[in-house]
């Protein structure tokens, strides 16, 4: 009996040994993929790292001279601005109410409609995303099938949306990519509350609205915060779908900051300063973290 508290350590050394074998292949690409360029990200922020001239062949270290730059821009202000109301519209507005939405009115049909309509949203959120870009472009375009629809119903001249209203184009392109992800999450946890639970409510006179937001809210309330997150966290890196429908334009009325880092790393060549507004977006997506976490009061 003395040995039995020996053998019971070995044993679980031996287990979590075995565990840190299996887990070894993704710990180092996690490494490799993720860890080493976050850290490179920064240090090649506080260089004046860029692709030509002279700088290219003469990497040294400037300091804080990148960030200030940075904040004397008043492009870098219109870019974090321009972001902000893409996230606000596109993500929260759009995919997760819409998202929400759809699995809601979804909830308790019969299983061959849940699969076609599943069907049909998922397909936008699985196409890529520089073909979606061109779809719309093709769509909203002035010979498009947008345009097509108008003249035919009303007579009146094609409309240019991508010029005339360029903002409110890419957010819908982006509502209608990406709400299959938020209606995926509120699906299944729409699914798992017991219908005891809202039948109770019904019996006890409760209007449909009330058992929304006295039951239905408070149980996914967990969901709800991990979707904003995922959902606000994609829409702030969208890069490839306002690039590819607007690139950014007309002059920079879309000109988001990945839009922004872009041109500044690869168009200008510089970049260092590109890393540096790469920085940017990674602490607005921090703060919206933080911001859902307190505002729906969920424990870390």
């Amino acid at each position: 009996m003395e040995g039995t508290p020996n053998i019971s350590g070995k044993k679980k050394m031996s287990d979590n040994i075995k565990s840190s074998i299996f887990l070894s292949p993704a710990l180092i690409l996690l490494l490799i993929f993720f860890l080493t360029p976050m850290l490179l990200t920064i240090v090649f922020s506080f260089t004046n790292l860029a692709l030509t001239g002279s700088q290219a062949q003469n990497l040294k270290f400037v300091g804080f001279e990148n960030f200030i730059q940075m904040f004397n821009d008043a492009e870098l202000y219109n870019s974090i601005g321009k972001t902000l109301i893409f996230v606000l519209f596109s993500a929260i507005i759009g995919q997760c109410f819409l998202g929400f939405l759809i699995a809601f009115l979804m909830k308790g049909k019969n299983a061959t409609f849940r699969r076609a309509i599943g069907i049909a949203v998922i397909a936008a959120w699985v196409t890529p995303e520089i073909v979606v870009g061109f779809s719309w472009v093709a769509f909203l375009g002035d010979n498009g099938t947008m345009n097509s629809i108008i003249t035919a119903l009303s007579g009146i001249e094609p409309i240019a949306f991508l010029f005339e209203y360029p903002m409110v184009s890419v957010v819908v392109a982006n509502i209608w990519r990406g709400t299959a992800f938020s209606m995926m999450a509120f699906q299944a946890a729409l699914d798992d509350i017991p219908l005891e639970v809202e039948e109770a409510a019904v019996m006890d006179g409760a209007s449909r609205w009330r058992i929304v937001r006295n039951i239905t809210i408070p149980i996914v309330k967990g969901t709800i915060t991990t979707n904003l997150m995922l959902v606000t966290l994609q829409t702030l890196g969208v890069f490839t779908l306002i690039y590819a429908m607007t690139g950014g334009g007309p002059g920079n009325a879309t000109m988001t900051l990945p839009v922004y880092m872009y041109k500044q790393a690869f168009v200008s060549y510089q970049l260092g300063y590109g890393t540096a507004i790469s920085l940017v977006i990674l602490i607005i997506g921090a703060l919206f973290s933080l911001l859902y976490m307190r505002f729906l009061k969920v424990k870390i």
